[in-house]
């Protein structure tokens, strides 16, 4: 992140921002110091985010906060200055030397680099070594990552998990209850990375070190990365390659270090990635930024849903955090430093931006990269595959901006800069609104709704919408106070096969943070995000019934999906009545399925994409078929008949 000139220059009006709002019952005037360096420089000349910041700054104002831009000398008359004496050595008379512990401290953890005139990555070591350019391992780093696979192999892969505890429980039930919980995250990308690793051990079978680094020499950057993945994988960090810098020996360590820098230098950002995870790197401050989303009562989660997910509820220190976040990702290092980075940048977003958290209480970092990836592929229109190459690519600053845009709910595109990476834009005529759609519906008068807001021409917008909202788990205003009624009026809501029980509400009041967790808990269960959201607008519509005291017999629970699965059937018999568009997909009498077991359009749960895809509002929106589906399924408890549930 350090070496992105434009996030450390948008760190900085992010910084005065924060100052601005902290520093208002403090005396004195804050002293911002930045340290100019070579990196400020690239190929010679100055980046335009420095020239634009610095003007700013020097203009007196920036972002609506007065500045004064000077050199340091200029504010030492002024400024309170701190001597760290306690760092020197002063018990052996040398107060101006470093204390031996704190000299030794800094040696081991600042970067011990080679020069950058070192050859080792480029050097011939025995010309009488040959080995075949087939036995390349070009996309060995690729293998390693969890979240790659499009959303078919994904499935297919859930499913023999599935199929494979299923089994398991069948032949070795538990004591107790009968139940097994479902594998850790070994069935994922391990089992693809295996059958990875025993195939390039073939290829290597009779190459020797020296083949092997005669074919590192000849490489271009990113085989080189496939290369020394291999070499990590066989051999171990602290392997002696053989070669010998400044009279050293150099291990497979020095290697990938070297290979680090040049990556930094070239801003080949997927690459430095994985090799900082590789390297086992932690991102500055990543402690910090974990306890400033937990004093905000926002939890984290990390790892790949829906079989791995790790809820950090209480604050880490930065060694045991990274060991957390990179055992729940295991050989995918691209997506564990990835994970660290995200983590900054949302405590930079909750500390100057709160209003973007508002009813969100566990921040999901593993469905927001999905979600990243997702928006990448459909604005780009690529494969997932590709859509999460370049998101490894981005450089930090267009991922801070990329998160941010996710996160506000703006709509934006992807402009080219060159080299095959892309810049963010806002994409300010076609802006979709963070708020839940559903809030919108429930709480403002159906009068005063705009009716230009409520549109849904432009195909997709409504399931993107969810996706995102689902994804950030983003809920309306008072959700789980609403959750609590219903919960009053029955025995127990079941959410995709876990139960929320009637007790919970004699247990905790409706505005109470822990009853709010629990509701999470349980729609966390739900793997797909457009699912869990349209779960959540079920349950904001039942509340309806509850309120008015329109309630099914109180012994009874309440199956939300139940609802979800008749709204889309009807749905779909509409469909079929009016030749719409899911006739192509999932409105047939007999319906089709690929041979995974999924629809065809991809529906998540077996719901029909084009039914995600509907806006709330209309004949034909979901709250209209939602509100039909409630009153079909509850119609003997309601005492209701032939109710006319549309809405115009």
């Amino acid at each position: 992140m350090g070496n992105d000139i434009e996030l450390l220059f948008n760190n900085i009006m992010m910084d005065l921002a924060f100052l601005t709002m902290s520093w208002k019952h403090m005396l004195g005037r804050p002293t911002y110091t930045i340290i100019a360096s070579s990196n400020f420089v690239d190929q010679g000349k100055i980046p335009l985010a420095v020239i634009t910041t610095i003007k700013k700054l020097k203009s007196g104002y920036i972002n609506g906060t007065r500045v004064t831009l000077g050199n340091l000398n200029g504010f030492l008359s002024t400024s309170c200055v701190t001597n760290l004496s306690f760092l020197g050595s002063q018990e052996i008379g040398m107060p101006y030397k470093l204390n031996t512990e704190v000299e030794q401290y800094l040696d081991e953890h600042i970067v011990k680099s080679f020069t950058n005139q070192s050859t080792l990555l480029t050097r011939m070591p025995n010309k009488n070594t040959k080995i075949k350019r087939k036995m390349s391992v070009k996309g060995a780093i690729k293998k390693t990552r969890s979240f790659m696979l499009d959303a078919e192999e994904r499935r297919i892969q859930v499913a023999e998990t599935l199929a494979a505890s299923n089994l398991l429980a069948q032949r070795s039930p538990s004591p107790e209850n009968n139940l097994v919980m479902p594998p850790k995250r070994e069935h994922h990308r391990p089992r693809l990375h295996s059958r990875f690793k025993a195939s390039t051990e073939l290829l290597y079978a009779e190459a020797e070190m020296d083949g092997i680094l005669s074919m590192l020499s000849e490489s271009d950057l990113e085989e080189k990365g496939d290369i020394l993945q291999f070499l990590v994988d066989t051999y171990g960090l602290e392997y002696d390659t053989g070669m010998k810098e400044d009279c050293k020996p150099v291990l497979v360590k020095d290697l990938l270090k070297l290979l680090y820098e040049k990556a930094c230098q070239q801003n080949h950002w997927g690459l430095v990635r994985h090799t900082a995870g590789m390297l086992g790197k932690r991102v500055e401050d990543l402690a910090k930024a974990l306890t400033d989303l937990l004093v905000r009562q926002k939890q984290v989660t990390i790892g790949m849903p829906p079989f791995n997910e790790h809820t950090i509820s209480t604050p880490l220190p930065e060694g045991e955090l990274r060991q957390v976040i990179h055992d729940a990702y295991g050989d995918d290092e691209s997506t564990a430093m990835l994970t660290q980075e995200l983590l900054v940048y949302l405590a930079m977003f909750v500390r100057t931006e709160p209003q973007l958290f508002l009813e969100m209480l566990r921040l999901r970092v593993g469905l927001i990269i999905q979600v990243m990836a997702g928006e990448l592929s459909r604005t780009l229109n690529c494969s997932g595959e590709e859509g999460s190459e370049h998101l490894f690519n981005l450089s930090p600053f267009e991922m801070k901006n990329l998160l941010h845009h996710i996160m506000s709910g703006k709509e934006f595109i992807l402009s080219s800069v060159g080299r095959g990476n892309f810049s963010v834009v806002s994409y300010k005529s076609s802006h979709v609104s963070k708020k839940s759609q559903i809030e919108g519906l429930l709480l403002t008068d159906q009068s005063e709704v705009n009716s230009e807001a409520l549109e849904s021409d432009r195909q997709g917008q409504w399931l993107r919408r969810r996706r995102l909202d689902g994804a950030l788990n983003r809920v309306p205003r008072e959700f789980y106070k609403r959750v609590w009624i219903i919960l009053e009026k029955c025995c127990g809501i079941a959410i995709d096969g876990k139960l929320l029980s009637q007790s919970l509400t004699q247990e905790m009041t409706s505005g109470e943070l822990k009853f709010a967790l629990a509701v999470e808990t349980v729609l966390n269960w739900i793997p797909h995000p457009e699912y869990r959201q349209l779960i959540v607008e079920t349950l904001m519509i039942f509340t309806l019934y509850a309120e008015q005291e329109i309630s099914p017999t109180p012994h009874r629970i309440i199956t939300i999906e139940d609802f979800v699965h008749k709204a889309n059937e009807l749905f779909l018999q509409d469909q079929i009545a009016i030749n719409g568009d899911a006739t192509l997909c999932c409105a047939k009498v007999h319906k089709e399925l690929t041979q995974a077991g999924s629809l065809l359009c991809g529906g998540a749960a077996y719901i029909c994409q084009h039914f995600y895809d509907s806006a709330p509002s209309g004949s034909y929106g979901t709250m209209s078929y939602i509100i039909r589906a409630i009153a079909y399924v509850l119609e003997d408890s309601l005492g209701l008949t032939d109710v006319e549930c549309s809405i115009s």
